[in-house]
């Protein structure tokens, strides 16, 4: 009895749905192989399969082509690319509606809506990204972002021209980076306790056999008790740099961080830069009224024939710096619960920290000594060769020339 196409029609329809890719591809070779000749083209009509498909399964049945049995569907490597593999900027999309400093609004509208993944999702649509939110859902943790509860603190009065600053910063940057030239977000991460000491966190261990450390976070009396890690994030390359000291957060030791950062990386990354921009808190070793700071800088434009322009995030905005939330935060998770024994400890953890989405960082021991409560007279000050950006708040925007 022939098998007429509604019948065979019938029959994919109801078999088909309830298989998986292979199993599908199984039974449609087969089938061609029993209809003989015409059977392709019957089974592509009957069973809406690609041409394609229905070929590479009649090969399969006749033995055409090798099949490996390791209890897969698909093949490795087959089937659709991830979202972020089929649209390249996507995650700086998305970073630029979440994080508030970003793409020249701080404070914009979206920024209180963000929590939703929708919201995310419409706004990314509005941009012609093709993404769900369900894919959103699953990227934020990756990114370094999570759902968080409000948290108390204590800034102070905000600034007038904060979110103009924030978006100064940006157009500056993205000229730079348009130029090829580097832009680098540079801070202190928070001291650390050298020793046997509590580290928040937890890790994974044997049951019942947890890190036994000192009942008490008492300094111990050496002279190397805390480390200073000094930051350097390279923007562009995602990649970043650490110098970890244990004598003071000076200036001298700040400049000295992304001195160290230029030699090792920065001029391989960049070899063909004449400027450089640094982006930085308000306050610290690398604040905006630190002479030092400005001093040691105009030396290190010197050395390397690098224009340093430096754009300084307003007070009480240090949380926007993007080495807080591209770099910092990810170093504190990736020692959490471990004992900060000594400095190696330290500049291990923080070499080995990564992300999904290709953050590196290195990280350096500097056992040099910074003394503290250097001075910088007037006159010295009056030398060093700084521009003022004066069309907007020359206290927080300057360049400082090669000699």
């Amino acid at each position: 009895m022939e098998l007429t196409d509604g019948a065979l029609k019938g029959f994919f329809e109801a078999v088909l749905p309830v298989l998986g890719e292979r199993d599908r591809r199984v039974v449609m070779g087969q089938m061609v192989v029993a209809l003989g000749w015409g059977g392709q083209a019957r089974v592509v009509a009957a069973s809406g399969a690609s041409s394609s498909t229905v070929l590479r399964a009649a090969k399969e049945a006749r033995g055409e082509v090798d099949v490996v049995d390791d209890g897969r569907q698909r093949q490795r490597g087959a089937g659709a690319k991830s979202v972020i593999d089929r649209q390249p900027g996507l995650l700086n999309a998305l970073d630029d509606l979440v994080w508030p400093d970003a793409r020249g609004h701080p404070m914009s509208p979206l920024r209180y809506t963000c929590k939703s993944t929708y919201n995310l999702q419409d706004a990314l649509r509005a941009k012609e990204w093709v993404v769900s939110a369900e894919s959103i859902r699953r990227l934020l943790p990756e990114m370094g972002y999570s759902l968080q509860a409000p948290a108390k603190t204590k800034e102070g009065n905000q600034h007038v021209d904060r979110d103009a600053q924030f978006r100064y910063i940006n157009d500056m940057a993205e000229g730079f980076l348009a130029d090829s030239e580097p832009v680098i977000s540079v801070d202190t991460k928070k001291k650390e306790l050298i020793g046997n000491y509590y580290n928040n966190g937890q890790e994974w261990r044997v049951k019942g056999e947890p890190v036994d450390v000192e009942g008490h976070d008492f300094p111990s009396g050496d002279e190397h008790a805390k480390a200073i890690p000094y930051g350097v994030y390279d923007v562009f390359n995602n990649e970043g740099w650490v110098n970890v000291g244990d004598t003071a957060d000076t200036a001298e030791f700040a400049v000295e961080s992304i001195r160290r950062w230029w030699k090792k990386f920065g001029q391989a990354r960049f070899p063909n830069a004449t400027r450089l921009m640094i982006t930085a808190d308000c306050g610290g070793s690398n604040g905006y009224r630190v002479r030092a700071w400005k001093k040691h800088l105009a030396n290190l434009a010197a050395e390397t024939g690098l224009h340093i322009t430096v754009c300084h995030y307003p007070p009480g905005t240090s949380k926007w710096n993007k080495i807080e939330h591209r770099m910092f935060s990810f170093i504190s998770t990736n020692w959490r619960g471990e004992p900060l024994t000594d400095l190696r400890t330290i500049v291990e953890l923080i070499a080995a920290t990564t992300t999904k989405t290709g953050l590196k960082i290195y990280a350096e021991e500097d056992l040099d000594f910074y003394p503290t409560g250097v001075k910088v007279s007037d006159d010295d000050l009056k030398a060093l060769p700084i521009d003022a950006h004066n069309d907007w708040h020359p206290e927080w925007n300057y360049t400082i020339n090669t000699r």
